[in-house]
């Protein structure tokens, strides 16, 4: 093998002009051959099914109003449910919620289904914020969850 030996005073010189056409023809290449493809995914349009009474509300559709009252200490001293009183009693929030949406109706697809607003005094105690969370949002029978209530919402706190 006969190994060439350059000359010192020899300048070697890289040949940048076929580099730069390779570059863009690669350039050129990945840019005809880049597919912009629209976004597919699921919309979640609700529109209103066709009734001959189209300007009516439905009262499921409104929200269940929950207030919750406490005197000083924070402590409960009434719940009104859409403005009915029903004491203090957590099961009777239950019942009056199960009255108001029935048993009957079957499983209700997500984000869908009555909605309970609730609005409690300013120093009402967390506990029975729980309490009534846990009074509308379902039970259990059986071991087994039945779902009343998922969409829940805060009104501001109160401070009288």
């Amino acid at each position: 093998m006969k190994i060439r030996n350059h000359e010192p005073d020899t300048k070697v010189e890289l040949q940048m002009t076929s580099m730069i056409d390779v570059v863009f023809l690669l350039l050129i290449f990945f840019i005809l051959t880049f597919k912009i493809v629209e976004l597919e995914g699921d919309f979640s349009i609700r529109m209103p099914l066709a009734s001959t009474d189209a300007g009516q509300m439905d009262d499921s559709q409104l929200p269940i109003k929950l207030r919750l009252i406490a005197n000083e200490q924070g402590q409960l001293t009434s719940i009104l449910l859409n403005d009915n009183n029903l004491g203090t009693d957590f099961d009777q929030l239950r019942a009056s919620i199960l009255g108001i949406i029935g048993t009957d109706a079957g499983p209700v697809p997500a984000g869908e289904g009555p909605e309970v607003e609730i609005d409690t005094d300013y120093n009402l105690r967390y506990e029975n914020v729980v309490n009534a969370i846990t009074a509308v949002s379902g039970y259990k029978v059986d071991g087994q969850p039945v779902k009343l209530i998922e969409k829940i919402k805060f009104a501001p706190p109160r401070r009288e």
